[in-house]
This record gives C-alpha cells, structure tokens and sequence, in this order.
C-alpha cells in the first residue's frame, strides 16, 4: 500500500523507485462525456510513460486527477465532492482538476480546499510536466482565455483496456451557442485535429486489436470548419480505408449536416455502422428557435427520412430536453406528437436545469420542477414503448454481433447498428469476434440469439 508521506514527484521513475521503494501512482475520476474519458486515457498515458502506476479511484494515490463536466449544477457538485475525497485519502498528494469546470469558474475550482493546481480545457498535454514542479502545499491556477485557442491539442492514445471499441477525438470546439448550454464557453470555438494524426491512431488502435472505433468531439458535424478544405465525410472515408479496421462509429451528430448529399457519400463507406445518435433537444418549433438549435422539427423528420433511405435498419436515438424556459402545454403536445412520427430507438430524456452563464438561464416562464418531473415521465413511458418496438423489428432476422464482454454465463456484443445482444457462452472465446446471429427474443433490453 502507499505510505501517504509527502513525495518528490520530480525524480524520474528509477530515482523514485530507489528512494520509495515503490513506483509513482496516478488515481483519476472522470465526469461527463466520452470526450472526457478520452482525455483521461491520454492523460493516463502520459502519466504511465513517467513511470506513474494507474490506480482505482477509492486508492491512496500520489497525484489525483479529476477531470470534471460543467453541463449541469449535478457535474461540479459531483467534481467538488470528489476533490474532497481525495484529499482525505491522502493529504499529501498532489490534486489537479481539470476540464469544464475549471475552464469556467477557475478561480471557485482553485479555493476548494485541497486543490493544488486547477487547468482547463487545453494544455492538459503538458500535465505531468507540470506536476513535476509542484507540491501538495501549491494552489496554483493555469487557465487560459479559451477562446484565443485556434489549435486542437493533440492527446493519443496507444493502449485501452477495453480491447474491442476505441473512441478516438477528432475535434474540439464548438460554435453553436446554443441557448442552454454552457460547453461553447468551456471548450472554446472549433478546433479540428490533422487526418494524419487520425488515420495514424486509427492505425495504431487497430494494430493493438480494435476492431471498432468511434469518431467523437464535442460537436463532430464541425469538423474541418476551420481548415476549410476538408470535412467529417473526408474523415470517414480515410478511416474507413484502414486495413484491419472493421467497424467505424460516430458520437452525437448534429442533424443539420446529414443531407442527401452526405449520406449519399457516407453509404458508401461499408464499414460505418447505422447508429445515428442524432440530438433534437425538443419537438417544438417555438420551443427550438428558443434554444437557438437552428432547424425546424420538419427539416429533423427530412434528416431522418435521408437517413432511412440509405440505411432503412438505423437505428436513431436522441436526447430531449423536458421543462425548457417557457414550455406551454400545448408546446409539449407538440413535440410529444412529433417523438411518435420518429420511431427512435432510444430516448434520453433530461429535465432542464438553468446554467449560470447561458441565455436561457435568465430567460422568463422558467418551469417548475413538479411539472418537469411529470413531463419527464411521460417522455420516459412513451420512450420504452418504442424502444420495446423497435427491438421486436429484429426477431427472426440475422445479423452480426461484434462480442465485447462475458457476463453471468453470456457473451454480450452489439449489432452495428448498436442493438445490444447477448448468446449463451458454450464454452469459446467469442469476446473480440465478429459472429452472425439469429435473434430469438427480445430479453428486457437486450436481443437474445443464437450463433449461426
């Protein structure tokens, strides 16, 4: 176990091990997106190569890293929490926070007690440096103004111990400005990250066993905005090229960028999978020009209706924001009429919470939070409905299931178009392995089958 004695972090690995008797460790807690666990991996990385141990989040650690969500009230009151369970473990090791929260209120992030050193959304790369040169008696602050960064920060990833779906960041950045949220403000306008690098983890992630990757970024439809020349689709192609690579995925998409034209193109790209996680936030016109989400909920059904023309299986799942600033009944009427025309498959569903910073935090007719609850519920019911009749779309028909883990006697995996499936295990190794199945049942929320 590690002593919890003050330590010099600025000896490199044999020093350390000489004097300690034991290698540096590293215990990292993540809120938020699949961005931010990304960063977390790569910030781990860098941490490892410096002859760092990885340690879970409850162990006594050297350095703690708690890389932090801003999206809601919930994500710093989690993140504060957490800084301050980290010191208990340890009061002389050494914590960082980082992300979201740090970028927008770096100097409430710095007088948590306990904190050490607070950086933001960009220059995460040079953390272990940093750290080097400070103790746990510093409280130091190394927050830029975000919206001068024009260059996406590049943090690879080499290793993951999940050995079957690999999220690789493409892009950082966004320029929507949308009415609620506060993410423009943390992460900065768009910054899109050079296809070499990207072909060349691809390369790398599928060279250590991946068979799956998934483009992400904090608004991935803005990829290539800034250099002009190239785009997402020019992205996908290059990737899908890749020898050895068998599925390719995208995060949450913007619905606007999903034309005739894009999807035309995107078809032919045979290693793409059929998910689309495409964001509507509400099914009310008066209720998304409020948001400032800059399309109609009839250009959202012309998306929809270009996406199962090339793909008449996608599967589509959204997220819906319930109890926006000034939400009539009549207007969440609207968009629940609307949900049902869509045939999602999955709905998440989120209660508007105001965020210091933003329009709509100030914005008249804010909604109570009885009434919130109420909404929600009816979204949730009318959302397991169908998911229930979508997943029954797939009985008796074959597909293929890419196995990611055993579990109490089964192999699960997920079709392309991210059913999740699971078989009885009989005793071979499916995990990592690509099987055409035979959907049974619909089991709850997963698909039973049996392997062909």
């Amino acid at each position: 176990m590690t002593d919890n004695k003050r330590v010099d972090l600025s000896l490199k690995k044999e020093e350390f091990h000489k004097k300690y008797g034991r290698n540096k460790k590293l215990s990292t807690y993540t809120l938020g997106c699949k961005v931010n666990q990304y960063e977390t991996e790569a910030m781990c990385e860098l941490f490892q190569k410096d002859g760092y141990d990885v340690v879970k989040a409850e162990e006594i650690a050297d350095v703690y890293v708690i890389n932090t969500c801003t999206v809601t009230n919930l994500g710093d009151r989690k993140s504060r929490q957490f800084i301050r369970r980290a010191k208990r473990l340890n009061e002389n090791a050494v914590i960082a926070v980082v992300g979201c929260y740090s970028q927008i209120a770096p100097e409430e992030v710095k007088s948590i007690e306990g904190v050490n050193l607070v950086i933001g959304t960009n220059e995460r790369s040079k953390i272990v440096e940093i750290i080097r040169n400070i103790n746990s008696e510093d409280n130091i602050s190394m927050v830029d103004n975000i919206m001068d960064v024009r260059k996406f920060e590049e943090m690879k990833i080499d290793n993951l111990e999940d050995r079957t779906r690999a999220f690789l960041k493409i892009q950082e950045g966004c320029n929507q400005y949308c009415s609620y949220c506060i993410i423009p403000y943390a992460r900065g306008p768009v910054r899109s990250r050079e296809k070499e690098n990207i072909v060349n983890e691809v390369k790398r992630l599928v060279k250590n066993g991946f068979k799956e990757v998934v483009l992400t970024g904090i608004h991935v439809a803005s990829y290539g905005k800034d250099f002009k020349t190239i785009g997402l689709i020019d992205i996908i192609k290059e990737v899908n090229a890749v020898e050895g690579l068998e599925r390719i995925r995208l995060s949450s998409i913007e619905p606007t960028l999903l034309d005739e034209d894009f999807m035309k193109e995107l078809s032919t790209c045979e290693k793409f999978c059929d998910h689309f996680h495409l964001s509507l936030q509400s099914g009310s016109n008066g209720v998304l020009k409020r948001m400032n989400r800059r399309y109609t909920k009839e250009e959202y059904g012309k998306i929809v209706e270009n996406i199962r023309k090339y793909y008449p299986d996608a599967s589509i799942t959204t997220d819906l924001i319930v109890g926006f600033p000034g939400e009539s009944d009549e207007e969440f009427m609207e968009g629940m009429d609307f949900i049902k025309t869509i045939d999602f498959y999955q709905i998440h569903v989120f209660k508007y919470s105001p965020r210091k910073g933003t329009p709509a935090a100030i914005m008249k007719d804010q909604i109570s939070g009885d009434i919130k609850n109420q909404r929600s519920d009816k979204i949730i019911s009318v959302a397991s409905e169908m998911e229930e009749k979508f997943l029954n779309r797939f009985v008796g028909k074959t597909i293929d299931i890419l196995f990611e883990e055993k579990k109490d006697g089964y192999y699960i995996g997920h079709s392309k178009n991210y059913l999740k499936v699971k078989v009885e295990d009989k005793g071979q190794d499916l995990e990592n392995s690509i099987k055409n199945v035979i959907i049974e049942k619909v089991d709850g929320k997963l698909l039973f089958a049996k392997i062909i």
